[in-house]
This record gives C-alpha cells, structure tokens and sequence, in this order.
C-alpha cells in the first residue's frame, strides 16, 4: 500500500498550485468537504470550521468506526484543520471576521438565507474582505421557484432526472450507487473556485460563486437531454443498455458479468471476430451502428448466448488482445485491492492519532510539473482550535482559555 506522499515535491517538481491559498471552510456532509478537499490536496491551506462538541455531521454517521472516528467523515476530510467555533456567538462572529480577512476563499453549504440571518451574507462578508472568493452549495440554488429547497443527493438525483433513467426497465428507479449529485457537486465547486480565483488575478476583485445540485446534475444528462429536445420524448430507463449504441452494455459470462464497448463499426467487426461470429457482421441487420440500435431486440440474446460460453478472465483476455474497450464488474473491495491502482498512487495510507493508520483514495489529477499532495489525515475535531487562533486571530492563551471555558470554541 502506497504511503502518504511527502510534503517535499519531488525532484524537478515545483510547489503545488494552490500553495499560499487559504480556505475556510464553513461546509458539512459531503458537496462542500469534497470540494474543499480537492482544493486541499492541491496545496491549499483548509480550515474546516466546525460547531463545537458535534463537528461535521458525518463524524456520527457510522458505523463503521475507526479510532472513533466515523469512516465516511474519514474519507472527504484530509489535508484539512479542526477549529470549533460557535457561529450564534457575538464573538464566534467576531473572530470569523478575521479569518475571512485572511482567506482567500470562504465555501458554504447552508440552505440558502441561513448565512445572511446569521450576518455573515456575500454582501456583509465582501466589505471585510474585497479579494475573497466566497462559494455557496445548495441543492436548488438561490433563484428560481424551488430556490431554497433542502437538497440531500437522493433528493437531487430525483428531481434532476437522473433516477428515472437508472434501473430495470421494468422495475423501480434507481439511485446512482455512490453520492454522484454530491461530489459532481463538489467538483465544479472547487473547479469554480479555481476559475475565479485565476480571474482574480486579472481583475484585483473576489466574487460570488454559486453552485447548485440540481444544476450540476441536470447537466450532466448530456446526450440525454440531446435525445428529448431533439424528439419531444423523454428517454426511459434502459438497463446497462446505451440508447443509440450496440453492443454497449452488460453480459453475463460463466463466472460473473462484463461490459462490452463496441461503440462504433471497426470495433463491431472486431468483436464479432473475437466471437467466433463473422456472420453477424456480414448480417444486414447489424452491418451498422444504427442497423444494430433498429434491431436491437434480434442481436443482444444471440450475443448473450455466445457471451456466457466463456468466463469473464477468458473474455477479457480475447477482447483486450483485439483493443475493444471491455471490462470486468468488479466489486468495491476488488477495485480497492487493485494493483494497478495502487501501482498509480490511488490507494495512500495516512498516520492518525486515534486510529493509528487511515487508508484513503488518493489524487486523480496528474498534475506532472505541479503536483498535489495528500499530506495529513482528516483532523479530529477541534484539533487545530488554538494553533489557529493564536496564528490568525492573534488570540492569548488566556483569551482561548475564556472562550472555551463560554462555549464560544
């Protein structure tokens, strides 16, 4: 298993690109920590302000625990600070002045309204602070006849479509299997950052960013919004199957299940080679790709015969060798005992003060000259309270003690 990288770049590289930054971070659950862990794994410095005594909510949802920590907090969390701070405390407010102050960009995900009832709105903020960046998530946004809707990501994928068109035919819509609304979410919010913050350098001046769930990922049905502008109808589920190209979908082989990628006529003539079925390339019905979308319902229980003749190793090796996108379905657990995932650097163990060793996914941007880096485990809560504010704030010992002591920290 790969070990955290150090904090030095290696050799020949430079510093990472988001060195000297500074975020603080007011999010909680999964969009908003996402994005400001993205930002953190490129350098930038993340201070992850959480209410005292109960953190971030996904420090309970559990379990699996370890080291008393919960494991989904442990997994959107590294490269982070823990400062407690009671934001409905007059001084709590008074110290979040300063840190806006020395921040670059301020993330937040609360419904929309609660930051400015708590005085701490864009408008209020940006007087403290013109060169701030400040982010907001939301599930609707901040406009528009939903605005203001609470919006967990099984609420998101519903309402975005995205649902309807995952499952059985036949059967009940389906929610994607990871958090997709969320970390889509949280992605373009720290790809938004990373834009203004380069527009900031030409124009002196920070500005809102706004991001909504609903969206993100009504964006994200791409062709499938294509399909329905193009012909009125919305497109229905289909199973594993893609609506305009054939072969594209799932079989079962003897041992287990694989995808199959013909998605264009080269590879279709390939594929029925591998197969043993020249004759089905030389069939009219399927000579092309769309003769293999009009008679889909003839062609896939032929290919699901020939399919589950073999194993899924056996076919995975035939269909390699001929370079037609193929692959098997894995689980959770064979992905993340991958060896070519861990020959990439994507599996990193980190030290941790209570549950000694935190393994995590690591960094997917290949950023050669500049890299990231995951330099330190997800922080328990409150872990960095005085080092913070005695560095930023310019808070005495005397004066953390007493605000401690109120519940302010």
């Amino acid at each position: 298993m790969a070990k955290a990288p150090r904090k030095k770049s290696r050799r020949g590289a430079q510093p990472p690109p988001l060195q000297n930054i500074h975020v603080l971070d007011l999010t909680r659950v999964l969009a908003g920590p996402y994005c400001t862990m993205l930002l953190g794994d490129m350098g930038a410095e993340v201070i992850k302000v959480e209410e005292p005594g109960r953190g971030d909510d996904t420090r309970a949802f559990g379990p699996p625990f370890v080291g008393g920590e919960a494991a989904y907090y442990l997994s959107v969390n590294r490269n982070k600070k823990s400062l407690t701070l009671n934001l409905k405390a007059p001084e709590a407010r008074r110290i979040l002045q300063r840190l806006v102050r020395w921040a670059d960009v301020l993330v937040e995900n609360f419904r929309p309204g609660t930051m400015e009832r708590m005085g701490l709105g864009y408008q209020t903020v940006k007087a403290w602070n013109r060169r701030l960046i400040y982010c907001s998530i939301s599930g609707f946004g901040e406009s528009g006849p939903d605005a203001g809707r609470a919006g967990y990501d099984l609420i998101v994928q519903g309402e975005s479509g995205l649902m309807d068109l995952t499952g059985d035919p036949n059967g009940p819509p389906f929610k994607v299997g990871t958090a997709v609304g969320d970390l889509v979410s949280g992605i373009m919010a720290a790809h938004a950052i990373v834009l203004a913050l380069y527009a900031r350098n030409r124009t002196g001046s920070g500005q809102q960013v706004e991001i909504a769930m609903l969206d993100v990922v009504a964006g994200l049905l791409a062709y499938n919004a294509g399909i329905y502008f193009a012909t009125g109808q919305s497109p229905t589920r289909r199973g594993n199957q893609h609506p305009t190209i054939v072969p594209y979908e799932t079989f079962k082989t003897s041992d287990g299940w694989l995808n199959i990628g013909a998605a264009n006529d080269s590879l279709w003539a390939r594929y029925c080679q591998v197969i043993e079925r020249p004759d089905l390339r030389d069939d009219p019905r399927f000579a092309t790709a769309p003769k293999r979308v009009e008679h889909r319902a003839e062609l896939i229980p032929i290919l699901s015969e020939v399919m589950a003749k073999r194993s899924r190793k056996e076919w995975t090796a035939r269909l390699d060798a001929a370079g037609i996108p193929c692959g098997q379905i894995r689980t959770v657990g064979e992905v993340l005992t991958s060896p070519h995932l861990k020959a990439r650097g994507m599996i990193v163990s980190l030290p941790h003060p209570t549950a000694g060793s935190v393994t995590v996914t690591g960094i997917p941007l290949g950023l050669k000259g500049t890299p990231g880096a995951i330099r330190t485990a997800p922080p328990l809560l409150g872990q960095h309270t005085e080092e913070l504010l005695t560095r930023i704030a310019g808070c005495r010992p005397s004066a953390i003690a007493r605000l401690r002591q109120a519940g302010v920290i």
